[in-house]
């Protein structure tokens, strides 16, 4: 068995309760699908991301009489559309590209490391000092080549600690599905530690000594890339490549930093894998004697939605590649491991923390916690990631199995 530390660092309710609103995102102009889109009521904290396949879908309650919904992406426009009364019919939505207006710059900083000082300075400012209570969807799937050995999914409830503080952000399963296996695998069982816990983790703003270790900028080089519209602001966008060498890997990426207030909005980064054997002993826990299972590409995405003047963590997605191959044998695989968080609600009221039975640990396998894949309707009311097209394919053959 290999052991993978994921880590770098009820029943159907009536119909006319909630609108659901089936969807896909597509460029106005290519016709391209447009991915990992946030998908958001305004002003509530009921919110979705669109998957790989650029659909979604929305569910929202009648009781809050929400006349629109909002799509915004990446240096696109912010839109709106209503929501109407096709509910559960499939529809398109077109965004257009934001052009971004440089003259609207007023000020550019001297260095890119003063706007990244500036940004984790202004934490306090422009981040939630008291705790919150989110709801969030959590997937994670590990594939052989093509095949799917499992899929993991949950609705989790989560204890959001307040940014610049010391406490830890806690996460209970609240309702969970799994593949017993879709394929089996050969000779190896891959599994992953962790689940949720590691989406709170690579919350970069809140755990900035983890992660890509944004507590000491000196261990990297920061350079200003461009400008891009996010939300219908202006975001510098700061690129960063480690400038040291240290006992554990560094990472590549950008940051993405709002103009106006100076808080990261976005963060895209990757591994450096120039060291195979340091970056493997980062993930690989336990491993049979002989294996050399290599990670080949990691990628990570972390973004943040601003909700009455501050920010809160919004979408975590994980993409990772490994070689595996045995020692003076001719066995040879590769594996793809992924995991996706998005925030699905949030409230400010009445929170309370987690028991310690209740809490998801860090050293628990997501995949043991959750039950089997069986009931079409399992999610109910909750707002999920739509499968993509190869997932919703292995679950339907999964489903087909069950019964």
């Amino acid at each position: 068995m290999l052991l993978l530390l994921f880590i770098s660092f009820g029943g159907v309710l009536a119909q006319n309760t909630y609108v659901t609103i089936n969807g896909q995102l597509k460029d106005a102009k290519t016709g391209e699908k447009i991915i990992h889109a946030t998908i958001t009521v305004p002003n509530t904290g009921i919110g979705t991301v669109s998957n790989s396949d650029g659909e979604f879908t929305l569910k929202v309650n009648r009781s809050l009489n929400a006349g629109y919904f909002e799509v915004s992406h990446l240096s696109y426009a912010t839109t709106k559309f209503k929501i109407g009364e096709e509910d559960g019919k499939e529809k398109t939505y077109y965004l257009e590209i934001q052009p971004v207006q440089l003259k609207e710059i007023s000020v550019v900083p001297n260095d890119a490391r003063s706007i990244v000082e500036t940004a984790l300075e202004k934490i306090r400012e422009n981040y939630c000092r008291t705790p919150n209570m989110m709801t969030g969807f959590y997937r994670e799937y590990i594939r052989q080549r093509r095949d799917y050995l499992s899929i993991s999914e949950a609705v989790v409830d989560i204890y959001k600690a307040p940014y610049a503080s010391l406490q830890n952000d806690q996460v209970k399963i609240y309702k969970g599905r799994r593949s017993g296996s879709v394929k089996k695998p050969d000779t190896l069982m891959v599994q992953l530690q962790g689940g949720p816990n590691v989406s709170m983790l690579l919350d970069i703003v809140k755990n900035n000594d983890l992660g890509i270790a944004l507590d000491n900028l000196d261990n990297y080089h920061f350079e200003f890339a461009t400008v891009a519209n996010i939300d219908d602001k202006l975001n510098w966008v700061i690129t960063f490549r480690p400038d040291v060498v240290k006992e554990d890997p560094l990472y590549f990426g950008k940051l993405y930093i709002a103009q106006d207030i100076m808080a990261i909005t976005r963060a895209e980064f990757s591994l450096d894998l120039s060291d195979e054997d340091k970056a493997s002993s980062i993930f690989v826990q336990k491993k049979p004697f002989g294996l050399l299972f290599l990670p080949t590409s990691t990628s990570y995405l972390v973004t943040y939605r601003e909700q009455n003047g501050k920010y809160y963590l919004s979408y975590v997605r994980v993409d990772m590649k490994f070689r595996c191959d045995w020692k003076k044998r001719l066995f040879k695989n590769s594996y793809t491991v992924m995991s996706e968080l998005a925030i699905t609600d949030r409230r400010e009221d009445s929170i309370v923390k987690f028991s310690n039975q209740e809490t998801f640990k860090s050293k628990m396998i997501f995949s043991e916690k959750v039950q089997d894949f069986t009931d079409v309707d399992f999610w109910g009311e909750h707002n999920i990631i739509e499968p993509e097209n190869s997932i919703e394919n292995a679950i339907k053959k999964l489903s087909k199995g069950s019964h």
